[in-house]
């Protein structure tokens, strides 16, 4: 199922509750994840991984003030 993602830019949420994101899945393999943001290299192990998400579309932000 990972294997589709490699590629593509997703977020990792961990078992934690903690998240990265903006990065890509770059090497999957049976144990391990490759994630690569613009800072950082992560090896991530399967284990400790929750879901994996992926932003098909940019949420519109609602407007905060006053109509004239």
């Amino acid at each position: 199922m990972l294997a589709s993602l490699q590629g593509k830019e997703v977020t990792i949420h961990f078992i934690d509750g903690t998240n990265v994101c903006d990065g890509i899945l770059d090497q999957i393999d049976d144990k391990f994840v490759k994630y690569v943001t613009q800072y950082q290299t992560l090896v991530i192990p399967i284990t400790s991984i929750r879901t994996v998400s992926i932003d098909i579309k940019e949420r519109q932000r609602y407007r905060v003030g006053f109509a004239p």
